[in-house]
């Protein structure tokens, strides 16, 4: 049955691959129209951060003007402390929200903690529905007393015809790949550190660190000191069509951040027949076992990184019996075609259920 056409006012950073993959989906098996709203200020410096608390204090207004021009049937926003309060706050009815991370709730030293609490508090309350989009995201959720009826656990899911698995070809050396922004809380330089214990070992490598971000120039400085120059490729940023030939070229995923709620870029991995070795916390340990379909490492720790890496390497089978469990794990559970018709379909019910009242 053809559904009607509906109109979605999406608040979040659209050139983000997140946001991307959700609008595309519910365009695609929705057959939304989506109508966008972003703040226009990165937060990369000091200065702008200022700016963007500046535009954000009067987004309310610029929202309302969007609303009042194309009278969107619902209104759908990422990160419950900023964009999600905006959604509240906007009116619409539904309002769906979607956390970011584990928590939204960060960092967590920060002095605007209690602030931004009680912001995701009322994100929260008025929310429609709310994406968790893996199980670790419900657990601070819990804490903060969320009506869990409302919430929707499921990841977005990846295309795995463009996430292809390759055959398993034999390899005698470590071929890895990093897939993550170049900041801080992605540790790049403990991968860094990592492979420069494996050259001072003679181990045969080849790393490929995809993607910008404020850490390139160090980085690049890092591995010339190490000697790892010819052993270290920095791709820079690069269309999203070239990431899968990568994955499928190496035999080894690497991710080391200090936070995570779900990465994609680990779906894409597994998909990919990649071996993960990814930072033993809770956004992690979802979907990764200890040395039964992939590897934990303790943040931080490179020396233990290193050995992991060398024990995975030197045990073959293993490895390529968990990255053939790995691509069905994704298969079953990570499916784009088959979870974004669930998303897309459950908005329409939201929308008609709001209209009937």
């Amino acid at each position: 049955m053809k559904m009607e056409k509906r109109k979605i006012l999406f608040l979040g950073e659209t050139y983000r691959a997140d946001a991307i993959t959700w609008m595309n989906g519910l365009k695609e098996f929705g057959d939304f129209e989506i109508i966008t709203w972003e703040l226009k200020t990165p937060s990369t410096t000091f200065w702008n951060r200022l700016v963007r608390i500046f535009e954000f204090s009067t987004a309310y207004f610029s929202i309302k003007k969007i609303i009042k021009k194309h009278q969107p049937d619902m209104v759908i926003a990422e990160r419950t402390t900023s964009y999600g309060f905006l959604a509240a706050l906007s009116g619409v009815k539904p309002a769906v929200i979607a956390q970011q991370g584990r928590t939204d709730l960060w960092p967590e030293k920060s002095i605007l903690l209690p602030l931004k609490s009680m912001i995701q508090c009322y994100a929260f309350k008025k929310a429609t529905l709310i994406h968790a989009w893996g199980p670790v995201m419900t657990i601070s959720m819990r804490e903060a007393n969320v009506d869990m009826h409302k919430v929707l656990v499921l990841p977005k899911g990846i295309d795995l015809e463009q996430f292809k698995n390759k055959e398993n070809i034999p390899s005698q050396k470590i071929t890895a790949i990093v897939t993550r922004s170049l900041m801080p809380e992605y540790r790049h330089d403990v991968i860094l550190q990592a492979f420069w214990i494996l050259s001072l070992k003679g181990i045969d490598f080849e790393l490929t660190i995809v993607g910008d971000g404020k850490l390139l120039p160090m980085l690049r400085e890092m591995a010339k000191k190490m000697n790892l120059e010819n052993k270290v490729v920095f791709t820079g940023r690069i269309p999203n069509t070239e990431l899968p030939e990568l994955l499928q070229q190496s035999n080894f995923y690497i991710s080391m951040p200090i936070t995570e709620g779900v990465s994609a870029s680990l779906f894409e991995a597994m998909a990919s027949n990649c071996y993960p070795v990814v930072t033993d916390i809770p956004g992690n340990q979802s979907w990764i076992k200890h040395r039964e379909n992939g590897q934990l490492i303790t943040i931080g720790d490179t020396e233990m990184l290193a050995n992991e890496l060398l024990w995975a390497l030197e045990n073959q089978e293993y490895r390529n019996a968990a990255v053939i469990k790995n691509r069905k794990f994704v298969e079953e559970i990570a499916d784009y075609n088959t979870n974004m018709e669930i998303i897309a379909n459950k908005y329409h019910e939201l929308i008609n259920t709001s209209k009937s009242y």
